[in-house]
Protein backbone atom coordinates (compact mmCIF):
# COMPACT_ATOMS: atom_id res chain seq x y z
CA UNK A 1 0.00 0.00 0.00
CA UNK A 2 2.59 2.17 0.80
CA UNK A 3 4.35 1.65 -2.81
CA UNK A 4 0.84 2.74 -3.94
CA UNK A 5 0.45 5.70 -2.36
CA UNK A 6 4.07 7.03 -3.69
CA UNK A 7 3.24 5.82 -7.20
CA UNK A 8 0.19 7.88 -7.22
CA UNK A 9 0.81 10.70 -5.14
CA UNK A 10 2.51 12.44 -7.85
CA UNK A 11 0.06 11.67 -10.25
CA UNK A 12 -2.76 13.33 -7.86
CA UNK A 13 -0.43 16.15 -7.02
CA UNK A 14 -0.58 16.95 -10.91
CA UNK A 15 -4.13 16.40 -11.28
CA UNK A 16 -4.42 18.71 -8.56
CA UNK A 17 -1.88 21.33 -9.88
CA UNK A 18 -3.72 21.98 -12.84
CA UNK A 19 -6.76 23.11 -11.27
CA UNK A 20 -5.68 25.70 -8.69
CA UNK A 21 -8.63 27.82 -10.01
CA UNK A 22 -10.92 25.60 -9.28
CA UNK A 23 -9.64 24.82 -5.53
CA UNK A 24 -9.26 28.21 -5.10
CA UNK A 25 -13.15 28.66 -5.94
CA UNK A 26 -14.39 25.76 -3.36
CA UNK A 27 -12.06 27.38 -0.41
CA UNK A 28 -13.87 30.28 -1.55
CA UNK A 29 -17.43 28.71 -0.99
CA UNK A 30 -15.87 26.67 1.59
CA UNK A 31 -15.27 29.60 4.15
CA UNK A 32 -18.94 30.88 3.87
CA UNK A 33 -19.78 27.28 5.12
CA UNK A 34 -16.97 28.31 7.92
CA UNK A 35 -18.68 31.22 8.67
CA UNK A 36 -22.38 29.87 8.59
CA UNK A 37 -20.87 27.19 11.42
CA UNK A 38 -19.90 29.20 13.44
CA UNK A 39 -22.76 32.61 13.32
CA UNK A 40 -25.23 29.50 13.80
CA UNK A 41 -24.10 27.87 17.69
CA UNK A 42 -22.98 31.78 18.48
CA UNK A 43 -26.09 33.41 17.37
CA UNK A 44 -28.08 31.19 19.51
CA UNK A 45 -25.52 31.72 22.31
CA UNK A 46 -26.22 35.45 22.14
CA UNK A 47 -29.66 35.52 21.62
CA UNK A 48 -30.16 33.34 25.04
CA UNK A 49 -27.61 35.04 27.03
CA UNK A 50 -27.92 38.72 25.89
CA UNK A 51 -31.54 38.30 24.71
CA UNK A 52 -34.11 36.19 26.16
CA UNK A 53 -32.20 35.25 29.72
CA UNK A 54 -31.90 38.97 30.10
CA UNK A 55 -35.44 40.30 29.14
CA UNK A 56 -34.49 41.50 25.74
CA UNK A 57 -36.76 39.93 23.28
CA UNK A 58 -36.22 41.87 20.32
CA UNK A 59 -32.14 41.51 21.01
CA UNK A 60 -32.64 37.59 21.02
CA UNK A 61 -34.53 37.63 18.04
CA UNK A 62 -32.40 39.83 16.07
CA UNK A 63 -29.52 37.29 17.11
CA UNK A 64 -32.25 34.06 15.38
CA UNK A 65 -32.63 35.78 12.71
CA UNK A 66 -28.55 36.02 12.17
CA UNK A 67 -27.91 32.35 12.89
CA UNK A 68 -31.38 31.97 10.49
CA UNK A 69 -29.41 33.87 8.24
CA UNK A 70 -25.86 31.94 8.21
CA UNK A 71 -28.60 28.77 7.02
CA UNK A 72 -29.49 30.75 3.91
CA UNK A 73 -25.99 31.95 3.40
CA UNK A 74 -24.16 27.82 4.24
CA UNK A 75 -27.18 26.68 1.60
CA UNK A 76 -26.07 29.30 -1.18
CA UNK A 77 -22.62 28.06 -0.60
CA UNK A 78 -23.08 24.63 -0.50
CA UNK A 79 -25.18 25.53 -4.39
CA UNK A 80 -21.26 26.81 -5.10
CA UNK A 81 -19.28 24.06 -3.96
CA UNK A 82 -21.00 21.26 -6.11
CA UNK A 83 -20.75 23.78 -9.33
CA UNK A 84 -16.70 23.56 -8.13
CA UNK A 85 -17.46 20.18 -7.56
CA UNK A 86 -18.00 18.88 -11.11
CA UNK A 87 -15.33 20.80 -12.55
CA UNK A 88 -12.73 18.38 -10.60
CA UNK A 89 -14.45 15.67 -10.55
CA UNK A 90 -15.60 14.92 -14.12
CA UNK A 91 -12.07 15.76 -15.95
CA UNK A 92 -10.81 12.57 -13.53
CA UNK A 93 -13.75 10.13 -14.84
CA UNK A 94 -12.89 11.05 -18.27
CA UNK A 95 -8.93 10.45 -17.79
CA UNK A 96 -9.09 7.22 -16.58
CA UNK A 97 -11.85 6.17 -18.99
CA UNK A 98 -9.47 7.11 -21.74
CA UNK A 99 -6.56 5.34 -20.06
CA UNK A 100 -8.92 2.41 -19.69
CA UNK A 101 -9.96 2.40 -22.91
CA UNK A 102 -6.56 2.90 -24.27
CA UNK A 103 -4.90 0.28 -22.45
CA UNK A 104 -8.03 -2.24 -23.78
CA UNK A 105 -7.24 -1.12 -27.77
CA UNK A 106 -3.44 -1.54 -27.59
CA UNK A 107 -3.34 -5.04 -26.17
CA UNK A 108 -5.95 -5.46 -28.81
CA UNK A 109 -3.88 -4.15 -31.72
CA UNK A 110 -0.52 -5.35 -30.25
CA UNK A 111 -2.06 -8.85 -29.21
CA UNK A 112 -4.78 -9.47 -31.20
CA UNK A 113 -5.21 -13.46 -30.60
CA UNK A 114 -4.84 -12.94 -27.54
CA UNK A 115 -8.68 -13.80 -25.66
CA UNK A 116 -10.38 -10.06 -24.78
CA UNK A 117 -9.66 -9.55 -20.92
CA UNK A 118 -13.38 -9.44 -19.27
CA UNK A 119 -12.38 -7.14 -16.81
CA UNK A 120 -11.98 -4.09 -19.13
CA UNK A 121 -15.87 -4.49 -18.69
CA UNK A 122 -15.87 -4.24 -14.49
CA UNK A 123 -12.80 -1.40 -14.83
CA UNK A 124 -14.74 0.61 -17.73
CA UNK A 125 -18.27 0.17 -16.33
CA UNK A 126 -17.66 -0.52 -12.59
CA UNK A 127 -14.55 0.60 -11.51
CA UNK A 128 -14.16 4.51 -13.00
CA UNK A 129 -17.85 5.34 -12.12
CA UNK A 130 -16.31 3.96 -8.05
CA UNK A 131 -13.35 6.34 -8.65
CA UNK A 132 -15.54 9.61 -9.73
CA UNK A 133 -17.85 9.23 -6.56
CA UNK A 134 -15.55 8.05 -4.24
CA UNK A 135 -13.34 11.05 -5.32
CA UNK A 136 -16.09 13.58 -5.45
CA UNK A 137 -17.74 12.09 -1.55
CA UNK A 138 -14.03 12.46 -0.20
CA UNK A 139 -13.46 16.02 -1.11
CA UNK A 140 -16.58 17.08 -0.38
CA UNK A 141 -16.89 15.83 3.32
CA UNK A 142 -13.00 16.22 3.77
CA UNK A 143 -13.53 19.75 2.59
CA UNK A 144 -16.66 20.40 4.50
CA UNK A 145 -14.98 18.81 7.83
CA UNK A 146 -12.08 20.72 7.84
CA UNK A 147 -14.37 24.07 7.64
CA UNK A 148 -17.23 22.63 9.60
CA UNK A 149 -14.03 21.73 12.67
CA UNK A 150 -12.43 25.58 12.09
CA UNK A 151 -15.52 26.98 12.81
CA UNK A 152 -17.41 24.92 15.20
CA UNK A 153 -13.54 24.84 17.06
CA UNK A 154 -13.56 29.02 17.14
CA UNK A 155 -16.91 29.26 18.21
CA UNK A 156 -16.47 26.84 21.00
CA UNK A 157 -13.36 28.97 22.24
CA UNK A 158 -15.07 32.48 21.70
CA UNK A 159 -18.13 31.39 24.15
CA UNK A 160 -15.83 29.36 26.62
CA UNK A 161 -11.90 28.38 26.69
CA UNK A 162 -12.66 25.92 28.96
CA UNK A 163 -15.52 24.07 26.48
CA UNK A 164 -12.12 22.89 24.56
CA UNK A 165 -11.18 21.35 27.57
CA UNK A 166 -13.69 18.44 26.92
CA UNK A 167 -14.23 18.54 23.08
CA UNK A 168 -10.88 18.58 21.77
CA UNK A 169 -9.11 15.62 23.65
CA UNK A 170 -12.27 12.83 22.57
CA UNK A 171 -11.62 14.07 19.25
CA UNK A 172 -8.65 13.53 18.75
CA UNK A 173 -8.79 9.95 20.50
CA UNK A 174 -11.54 9.09 18.14
CA UNK A 175 -9.75 10.61 14.85
CA UNK A 176 -6.89 8.57 16.10
CA UNK A 177 -8.52 5.33 16.56
CA UNK A 178 -9.97 5.74 13.12
CA UNK A 179 -6.90 6.43 11.42
CA UNK A 180 -5.32 3.20 12.65
CA UNK A 181 -8.40 1.08 10.87
CA UNK A 182 -7.69 2.99 7.42
CA UNK A 183 -4.78 0.79 6.18
CA UNK A 184 -6.84 -2.75 6.81
CA UNK A 185 -9.94 -1.25 5.54
CA UNK A 186 -7.44 -0.45 2.09
CA UNK A 187 -6.14 -3.92 2.16
CA UNK A 188 -9.79 -5.63 2.42
CA UNK A 189 -11.10 -2.90 -0.02
CA UNK A 190 -8.45 -4.39 -2.19
CA UNK A 191 -9.13 -7.93 -1.51
CA UNK A 192 -12.76 -7.19 -2.45
CA UNK A 193 -11.89 -5.77 -6.05
CA UNK A 194 -9.57 -8.48 -6.76
CA UNK A 195 -12.54 -10.57 -6.07
CA UNK A 196 -15.16 -8.44 -8.17
CA UNK A 197 -12.91 -8.94 -11.19
CA UNK A 198 -12.24 -13.00 -10.71
CA UNK A 199 -15.56 -13.20 -11.27
CA UNK A 200 -16.13 -11.07 -14.10
CA UNK A 201 -13.04 -12.28 -15.55
CA UNK A 202 -14.40 -16.05 -14.62
CA UNK A 203 -18.10 -15.25 -15.87
CA UNK A 204 -16.93 -13.65 -18.88
CA UNK A 205 -14.75 -16.77 -19.96
CA UNK A 206 -17.82 -18.92 -19.08
CA UNK A 207 -20.27 -17.09 -21.71
CA UNK A 208 -17.80 -16.95 -24.17
CA UNK A 209 -16.71 -21.10 -23.88
CA UNK A 210 -20.06 -22.25 -22.75
CA UNK A 211 -20.60 -24.62 -26.09
CA UNK A 212 -17.16 -26.19 -25.24
CA UNK A 213 -18.30 -26.50 -21.62
CA UNK A 214 -21.58 -28.45 -22.35
CA UNK A 215 -19.90 -30.20 -25.06
CA UNK A 216 -17.07 -31.49 -22.95
CA UNK A 217 -19.72 -32.11 -20.09
CA UNK A 218 -17.60 -29.99 -17.51
CA UNK A 219 -20.93 -27.80 -16.62
CA UNK A 220 -20.15 -29.63 -12.70
CA UNK A 221 -16.31 -28.31 -12.80
CA UNK A 222 -17.23 -25.26 -14.20
CA UNK A 223 -19.90 -24.73 -11.94
CA UNK A 224 -17.80 -25.48 -9.06
CA UNK A 225 -15.11 -22.92 -10.25
CA UNK A 226 -17.82 -20.23 -10.47
CA UNK A 227 -19.23 -21.18 -7.05
CA UNK A 228 -15.24 -21.14 -5.48
CA UNK A 229 -14.94 -17.03 -7.34
CA UNK A 230 -17.94 -15.92 -5.87
CA UNK A 231 -17.71 -17.28 -2.71
CA UNK A 232 -14.01 -15.69 -2.36
CA UNK A 233 -15.77 -12.17 -3.29
CA UNK A 234 -18.29 -12.82 -0.61
CA UNK A 235 -15.68 -13.71 2.16
CA UNK A 236 -14.04 -10.73 1.21
CA UNK A 237 -17.25 -8.68 1.27
CA UNK A 238 -17.85 -9.93 4.87
CA UNK A 239 -14.37 -8.69 6.01
CA UNK A 240 -14.53 -5.60 4.15
CA UNK A 241 -18.23 -5.02 5.98
CA UNK A 242 -16.91 -6.04 9.58
CA UNK A 243 -13.82 -3.38 9.32
CA UNK A 244 -16.48 -1.05 8.24
CA UNK A 245 -18.50 -1.69 11.50
CA UNK A 246 -15.36 -0.35 13.48
CA UNK A 247 -15.60 2.98 12.66
CA UNK A 248 -18.40 2.93 14.69
CA UNK A 249 -16.40 2.89 17.84
CA UNK A 250 -14.30 5.49 17.11
CA UNK A 251 -17.27 7.84 16.37
CA UNK A 252 -18.49 6.90 19.23
CA UNK A 253 -15.46 8.38 20.82
CA UNK A 254 -15.15 11.24 18.91
CA UNK A 255 -18.64 12.73 18.09
CA UNK A 256 -20.58 11.24 20.96
CA UNK A 257 -18.46 11.41 24.02
CA UNK A 258 -17.91 15.07 23.87
CA UNK A 259 -21.64 15.51 23.79
CA UNK A 260 -22.14 13.40 26.84
CA UNK A 261 -18.97 15.04 28.89
CA UNK A 262 -21.05 18.38 28.36
CA UNK A 263 -23.77 17.71 29.99
CA UNK A 264 -22.13 15.47 32.48
CA UNK A 265 -19.84 18.52 33.36
CA UNK A 266 -22.72 21.42 33.03
CA UNK A 267 -22.66 21.66 36.63
CA UNK A 268 -18.66 22.47 36.91
CA UNK A 269 -19.48 24.37 33.87
CA UNK A 270 -21.51 26.89 35.78
CA UNK A 271 -19.52 27.39 38.71
CA UNK A 272 -16.59 28.36 36.34
CA UNK A 273 -18.82 31.75 35.00
CA UNK A 274 -20.01 29.27 31.55
CA UNK A 275 -23.29 31.13 30.63
CA UNK A 276 -26.11 28.90 30.09
CA UNK A 277 -26.10 30.11 26.36
CA UNK A 278 -22.65 29.15 26.31
CA UNK A 279 -23.83 25.63 27.14
CA UNK A 280 -26.90 25.75 24.27
CA UNK A 281 -24.43 27.53 21.86
CA UNK A 282 -21.87 24.39 22.57
CA UNK A 283 -24.62 21.48 21.90
CA UNK A 284 -25.49 23.06 18.68
CA UNK A 285 -21.78 23.05 17.57
CA UNK A 286 -21.23 19.05 18.35
CA UNK A 287 -24.81 18.02 17.79
CA UNK A 288 -25.79 20.36 15.05
CA UNK A 289 -22.25 21.08 13.10
CA UNK A 290 -19.56 19.10 14.24
CA UNK A 291 -20.95 15.09 14.88
CA UNK A 292 -22.27 15.42 11.30
CA UNK A 293 -19.49 16.44 9.75
CA UNK A 294 -17.21 13.86 11.63
CA UNK A 295 -20.08 11.25 10.49
CA UNK A 296 -19.59 11.85 7.02
CA UNK A 297 -15.80 12.21 7.12
CA UNK A 298 -15.43 8.69 8.65
CA UNK A 299 -17.79 6.99 6.15
CA UNK A 300 -16.29 9.04 3.38
CA UNK A 301 -12.55 8.20 4.60
CA UNK A 302 -13.53 5.00 5.91
CA UNK A 303 -15.26 3.54 2.61
CA UNK A 304 -14.55 6.24 -0.23
CA UNK A 305 -11.31 6.56 0.88
CA UNK A 306 -9.44 3.54 0.97
CA UNK A 307 -11.97 2.07 -2.02
CA UNK A 308 -10.97 5.12 -3.73
CA UNK A 309 -6.48 4.65 -3.10
CA UNK A 310 -7.73 0.85 -4.48
CA UNK A 311 -9.40 1.86 -7.29
CA UNK A 312 -6.94 4.00 -8.70
CA UNK A 313 -3.84 1.55 -8.05
CA UNK A 314 -6.29 -0.95 -10.54
CA UNK A 315 -6.87 1.74 -12.89
CA UNK A 316 -3.62 3.75 -13.33
CA UNK A 317 -0.86 -0.12 -12.84
CA UNK A 318 -0.18 -2.32 -15.78
CA UNK A 319 -2.85 -4.92 -16.47
CA UNK A 320 -2.06 -7.87 -13.99
CA UNK A 321 -2.91 -11.27 -14.94
CA UNK A 322 -5.59 -13.43 -12.87
CA UNK A 323 -4.53 -15.21 -10.53
CA UNK A 324 -5.69 -17.72 -7.84
CA UNK A 325 -8.44 -20.79 -7.78
CA UNK A 326 -11.00 -20.28 -10.28
CA UNK A 327 -9.58 -17.91 -12.79
CA UNK A 328 -8.74 -20.18 -15.67
CA UNK A 329 -10.10 -20.23 -18.46
CA UNK A 330 -12.57 -23.18 -18.98
CA UNK A 331 -10.28 -25.90 -20.43
CA UNK A 332 -11.60 -28.20 -22.96
CA UNK A 333 -10.43 -31.58 -22.36
CA UNK A 334 -10.27 -33.78 -25.22
CA UNK A 335 -13.34 -36.69 -25.47
CA UNK A 336 -12.16 -40.46 -25.88
CA UNK A 337 -14.41 -40.93 -28.94
CA UNK A 338 -12.58 -38.02 -30.62
CA UNK A 339 -9.30 -40.11 -30.30
CA UNK A 340 -7.85 -40.55 -33.75
CA UNK A 341 -6.25 -43.52 -33.01
CA UNK A 342 -9.94 -44.89 -31.62
CA UNK A 343 -11.62 -44.85 -35.21
CA UNK A 344 -12.04 -47.83 -36.71
CA UNK A 345 -10.44 -48.32 -40.06
CA UNK A 346 -13.54 -49.25 -41.72
CA UNK A 347 -16.07 -46.52 -43.04
CA UNK A 348 -18.79 -46.29 -39.82
CA UNK A 349 -22.45 -47.19 -41.14
CA UNK A 350 -24.09 -43.86 -42.97
CA UNK A 351 -28.07 -43.29 -42.31
CA UNK A 352 -27.63 -40.39 -44.61
CA UNK A 353 -28.66 -42.72 -48.05
CA UNK A 354 -31.34 -40.80 -49.96
CA UNK A 355 -31.57 -38.18 -46.82
CA UNK A 356 -34.54 -37.74 -44.41
CA UNK A 357 -38.01 -36.99 -45.23
CA UNK A 358 -39.19 -33.22 -43.44
CA UNK A 359 -42.59 -32.19 -42.70
CA UNK A 360 -44.57 -29.17 -41.54
CA UNK A 361 -48.06 -29.70 -40.94
CA UNK A 362 -50.26 -26.48 -40.23
CA UNK A 363 -47.31 -25.24 -38.05
CA UNK A 364 -47.29 -22.09 -36.23
CA UNK A 365 -44.66 -20.89 -33.64
CA UNK A 366 -44.74 -17.46 -31.26
CA UNK A 367 -42.15 -16.18 -29.54
CA UNK A 368 -44.09 -15.65 -26.21
CA UNK A 369 -48.18 -15.97 -26.07
CA UNK A 370 -48.91 -12.29 -26.68
CA UNK A 371 -46.31 -12.04 -29.63
CA UNK A 372 -47.53 -12.46 -32.97
CA UNK A 373 -46.25 -15.75 -34.67
CA UNK A 374 -43.34 -15.82 -36.84
CA UNK A 375 -44.49 -18.64 -38.53
CA UNK A 376 -48.63 -19.42 -39.29
CA UNK A 377 -50.21 -22.59 -39.90
CA UNK A 378 -46.80 -23.35 -42.04
CA UNK A 379 -47.12 -26.79 -44.34
CA UNK A 380 -44.11 -28.07 -46.00
CA UNK A 381 -42.63 -31.18 -47.39
CA UNK A 382 -38.99 -31.83 -48.50
CA UNK A 383 -38.14 -35.02 -50.03
CA UNK A 384 -35.78 -36.75 -48.85
CA UNK A 385 -32.18 -36.23 -50.57
CA UNK A 386 -33.91 -32.58 -51.85
CA UNK A 387 -31.60 -29.19 -51.59
CA UNK A 388 -34.11 -27.12 -50.40
CA UNK A 389 -33.49 -22.86 -50.02
CA UNK A 390 -35.04 -20.80 -47.64
CA UNK A 391 -34.90 -16.84 -48.52
CA UNK A 392 -36.89 -13.87 -47.06
CA UNK A 393 -36.40 -10.48 -45.74
CA UNK A 394 -34.40 -9.99 -42.13
CA UNK A 395 -36.29 -11.57 -38.81
CA UNK A 396 -39.09 -13.00 -41.12
CA UNK A 397 -38.68 -16.44 -39.13
CA UNK A 398 -35.98 -18.29 -41.36
CA UNK A 399 -33.78 -19.36 -38.22
CA UNK A 400 -36.81 -20.15 -36.65
CA UNK A 401 -37.86 -22.57 -39.20
CA UNK A 402 -34.27 -24.13 -39.00
CA UNK A 403 -34.51 -24.52 -35.29
CA UNK A 404 -37.74 -26.09 -35.64
CA UNK A 405 -36.42 -28.59 -37.86
CA UNK A 406 -33.58 -29.15 -36.26
CA UNK A 407 -35.80 -30.12 -32.66
CA UNK A 408 -34.47 -27.03 -30.73
CA UNK A 409 -37.88 -25.11 -30.75
CA UNK A 410 -41.37 -26.78 -30.53
CA UNK A 411 -44.56 -25.22 -31.95
CA UNK A 412 -47.30 -23.87 -30.16
CA UNK A 413 -49.63 -25.96 -32.73
CA UNK A 414 -48.55 -28.33 -35.60
CA UNK A 415 -46.70 -30.70 -36.05
CA UNK A 416 -42.91 -31.20 -37.23
CA UNK A 417 -41.55 -34.63 -38.30
CA UNK A 418 -37.83 -35.99 -39.42
CA UNK A 419 -38.60 -39.31 -41.06
CA UNK A 420 -41.86 -39.71 -39.66
CA UNK A 421 -41.00 -39.17 -36.18
CA UNK A 422 -40.85 -36.21 -34.14
CA UNK A 423 -38.22 -33.32 -34.73
CA UNK A 424 -37.05 -33.15 -31.16
CA UNK A 425 -34.85 -35.91 -30.65
CA UNK A 426 -35.18 -38.49 -27.30
CA UNK A 427 -32.66 -37.80 -24.80
CA UNK A 428 -31.68 -41.23 -24.90
CA UNK A 429 -30.40 -40.96 -28.81
CA UNK A 430 -27.61 -39.38 -30.25
CA UNK A 431 -29.05 -36.05 -32.73
CA UNK A 432 -25.76 -35.82 -34.30
CA UNK A 433 -27.02 -39.33 -36.37
CA UNK A 434 -30.14 -37.67 -37.17
CA UNK A 435 -29.56 -34.16 -37.86
CA UNK A 436 -26.57 -31.45 -37.89
CA UNK A 437 -27.68 -27.60 -37.52
CA UNK A 438 -24.76 -24.64 -38.33
CA UNK A 439 -25.84 -21.19 -37.62
CA UNK A 440 -24.48 -18.38 -38.66
CA UNK A 441 -22.16 -18.45 -35.86
CA UNK A 442 -19.84 -21.43 -36.17
CA UNK A 443 -18.65 -23.26 -33.34
CA UNK A 444 -15.00 -24.19 -33.15
CA UNK A 445 -13.47 -25.06 -30.16
CA UNK A 446 -9.97 -25.87 -28.62
CA UNK A 447 -8.07 -28.84 -29.34
CA UNK A 448 -6.53 -29.84 -32.95
CA UNK A 449 -8.72 -29.48 -36.29
CA UNK A 450 -9.10 -32.97 -36.26
CA UNK A 451 -10.69 -32.99 -33.43
CA UNK A 452 -13.17 -30.06 -34.47
CA UNK A 453 -13.73 -32.18 -37.59
CA UNK A 454 -14.85 -35.32 -35.85
CA UNK A 455 -17.05 -33.96 -32.98
CA UNK A 456 -20.33 -35.22 -34.65
CA UNK A 457 -18.37 -38.63 -35.92
CA UNK A 458 -19.02 -40.21 -32.42
CA UNK A 459 -18.05 -43.27 -34.04
CA UNK A 460 -14.85 -41.88 -35.15
CA UNK A 461 -14.49 -41.63 -39.53
CA UNK A 462 -11.10 -43.19 -41.19
CA UNK A 463 -8.82 -40.50 -42.52
CA UNK A 464 -10.11 -40.78 -46.10
CA UNK A 465 -13.28 -39.35 -45.18
CA UNK A 466 -11.41 -36.56 -43.18
CA UNK A 467 -9.20 -35.26 -46.22
CA UNK A 468 -12.53 -35.96 -48.67
CA UNK A 469 -14.48 -33.83 -46.74
CA UNK A 470 -12.14 -30.84 -46.47
CA UNK A 471 -11.39 -31.13 -50.06
CA UNK A 472 -15.03 -30.74 -50.43
CA UNK A 473 -15.70 -27.83 -48.17
CA UNK A 474 -12.33 -26.03 -49.59
CA UNK A 475 -10.34 -26.33 -46.15
CA UNK A 476 -7.25 -27.05 -47.89
CA UNK A 477 -5.18 -23.54 -48.17
CA UNK A 478 -6.56 -23.03 -44.10
CA UNK A 479 -5.23 -27.06 -43.17
CA UNK A 480 -1.75 -25.45 -45.02
CA UNK A 481 -1.63 -22.40 -43.30
CA UNK A 482 -2.18 -24.18 -39.54
CA UNK A 483 -0.33 -27.26 -40.17
CA UNK A 484 -2.69 -30.11 -41.23
CA UNK A 485 -5.01 -31.97 -39.27
CA UNK A 486 -3.14 -32.44 -35.81
CA UNK A 487 -2.38 -28.76 -35.50
CA UNK A 488 -3.95 -26.73 -32.33
CA UNK A 489 -6.21 -23.87 -33.11
CA UNK A 490 -7.51 -21.05 -30.64
CA UNK A 491 -10.79 -19.93 -31.70
CA UNK A 492 -10.10 -16.40 -31.47
CA UNK A 493 -7.18 -16.39 -33.79
CA UNK A 494 -9.20 -17.56 -36.29
CA UNK A 495 -11.21 -15.27 -38.93
CA UNK A 496 -14.84 -15.61 -39.16
CA UNK A 497 -15.02 -17.38 -42.16
CA UNK A 498 -12.11 -19.67 -41.34
CA UNK A 499 -14.55 -20.60 -38.44
CA UNK A 500 -16.92 -20.86 -41.17
CA UNK A 501 -15.03 -23.51 -43.01
CA UNK A 502 -14.30 -25.74 -39.83
CA UNK A 503 -17.96 -26.00 -38.77
CA UNK A 504 -19.08 -26.96 -42.76
CA UNK A 505 -15.97 -29.52 -42.86
CA UNK A 506 -17.19 -31.38 -39.69
CA UNK A 507 -20.82 -31.03 -40.88
CA UNK A 508 -20.35 -32.43 -44.13
CA UNK A 509 -18.27 -35.73 -42.48
CA UNK A 510 -21.50 -36.18 -39.91
CA UNK A 511 -23.34 -39.16 -40.47
CA UNK A 512 -26.31 -36.98 -40.28
CA UNK A 513 -28.73 -37.59 -43.21
CA UNK A 514 -29.91 -34.25 -42.31
CA UNK A 515 -28.19 -31.01 -42.74
CA UNK A 516 -29.76 -27.63 -41.99
CA UNK A 517 -27.07 -24.22 -42.83
CA UNK A 518 -28.55 -21.33 -41.34
CA UNK A 519 -26.61 -18.60 -43.25
CA UNK A 520 -23.63 -20.83 -42.47
CA UNK A 521 -21.30 -19.07 -45.45
CA UNK A 522 -21.89 -16.03 -45.13
CA UNK A 523 -18.81 -14.76 -44.53
CA UNK A 524 -17.19 -16.71 -47.48
CA UNK A 525 -16.72 -14.98 -50.59
CA UNK A 526 -18.92 -15.92 -53.16
CA UNK A 527 -16.54 -18.96 -54.96
CA UNK A 528 -15.66 -20.64 -51.63
CA UNK A 529 -19.98 -20.22 -50.70
CA UNK A 530 -20.59 -21.79 -54.28
CA UNK A 531 -17.80 -24.67 -53.56
CA UNK A 532 -19.02 -25.31 -50.18
CA UNK A 533 -22.81 -25.24 -51.45
CA UNK A 534 -21.89 -28.14 -54.10
CA UNK A 535 -20.24 -30.42 -51.88
CA UNK A 536 -22.92 -30.71 -49.45
CA UNK A 537 -25.53 -30.63 -52.71
CA UNK A 538 -23.36 -33.59 -53.83
CA UNK A 539 -22.96 -35.35 -50.49
CA UNK A 540 -25.61 -38.03 -49.97
CA UNK A 541 -28.75 -36.87 -47.65
CA UNK A 542 -31.18 -33.76 -47.63
CA UNK A 543 -30.17 -30.42 -47.62
CA UNK A 544 -32.39 -27.06 -46.21
CA UNK A 545 -29.95 -23.90 -46.72
CA UNK A 546 -30.79 -20.04 -45.53
CA UNK A 547 -29.52 -18.62 -47.98
CA UNK A 548 -28.37 -14.48 -48.55
CA UNK A 549 -27.07 -14.35 -52.22
CA UNK A 550 -29.42 -15.49 -54.95
CA UNK A 551 -26.31 -17.65 -56.45
CA UNK A 552 -27.45 -20.04 -53.62
CA UNK A 553 -31.25 -20.20 -54.48
CA UNK A 554 -30.53 -21.16 -58.33
CA UNK A 555 -28.29 -23.92 -56.66
CA UNK A 556 -31.39 -25.20 -55.12
CA UNK A 557 -33.43 -27.81 -56.32
CA UNK A 558 -36.54 -25.81 -54.84
CA UNK A 559 -36.46 -22.19 -53.01
CA UNK A 560 -39.57 -21.83 -50.10
CA UNK A 561 -40.23 -17.71 -50.05
CA UNK A 562 -41.61 -16.14 -46.26
CA UNK A 563 -43.54 -13.55 -46.23
CA UNK A 564 -44.83 -13.26 -42.84
CA UNK A 565 -48.20 -13.84 -43.90
CA UNK A 566 -48.00 -16.69 -46.75
CA UNK A 567 -44.85 -19.07 -47.71
CA UNK A 568 -44.23 -19.98 -51.49
CA UNK A 569 -42.55 -22.73 -52.48
CA UNK A 570 -40.94 -23.67 -56.25
CA UNK A 571 -38.54 -23.68 -58.54
CA UNK A 572 -35.98 -20.01 -59.24
CA UNK A 573 -38.26 -19.70 -62.36
CA UNK A 574 -41.34 -20.47 -60.69
CA UNK A 575 -41.01 -17.75 -58.26
CA UNK A 576 -40.69 -15.33 -60.27
CA UNK A 577 -43.33 -15.69 -62.13
CA UNK A 578 -45.64 -15.57 -59.03
CA UNK A 579 -44.13 -14.12 -55.90
CA UNK A 580 -43.42 -10.85 -55.98
CA UNK A 581 -41.18 -10.89 -52.80
CA UNK A 582 -39.35 -13.29 -54.72
CA UNK A 583 -38.80 -10.93 -57.48
CA UNK A 584 -37.59 -8.06 -55.07
CA UNK A 585 -35.52 -10.32 -53.14
CA UNK A 586 -33.86 -11.21 -56.33
CA UNK A 587 -34.00 -7.68 -57.58
CA UNK A 588 -31.92 -6.90 -54.31
CA UNK A 589 -29.25 -9.16 -54.27
CA UNK A 590 -28.56 -8.14 -58.67
CA UNK A 591 -28.49 -4.36 -57.38
CA UNK A 592 -25.70 -5.27 -54.17
CA UNK A 593 -23.52 -7.41 -56.84
CA UNK A 594 -23.66 -4.48 -59.27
Amino acid sequence: MTSTRERLLPQALRFLGRRKRVLLTLAGWSLLESAHTFLGGYGIAMALDHGFLAGRTGTGLVWLGVAALAVVVGGLAGGGVFRGLADLVEPLRDGLVRRVVGRALTQAVSEPARAADSAVVSRLTNQTEIARDSFAGLVLVARSFVFTAVGALLGLASLAPQLLLLVLPPLIVGLLLFLATLRPMAGRQRAFLHADEAVSTQVGAIATGLRDVVACGAQELTAARAHAVIESEARAARSLARWAAARSLSLGVAGHLPVLLLLVAAPWLLRQQVTAGALLGALTYLTQSLLPALHTLMNALGAAGTRLLVVLDRLTAGPEEPSGPGTQRPSTPPAASLNPSAAPSSPPARARQGGSRVELRAVTFTYGSTAQPVLRDLDLTVEPGEHLVVVGPSGIGKSTLTGLVAGLLEPAHGEVLVQGGPARVPSADDPALLRVLIPQEAYVFTGSVRENLLYLCTAGAPAAALEASAEAVGLGPLLHRLGGFDAQIDPASLSQGERQLIALGRAHLSPAPLVLLDEATCHLDPAAEARAELAFAERPGTVIVVAHRISSARRADRILVLDGVHAACGTHDELLSRSALYRDLVGRWHAERL
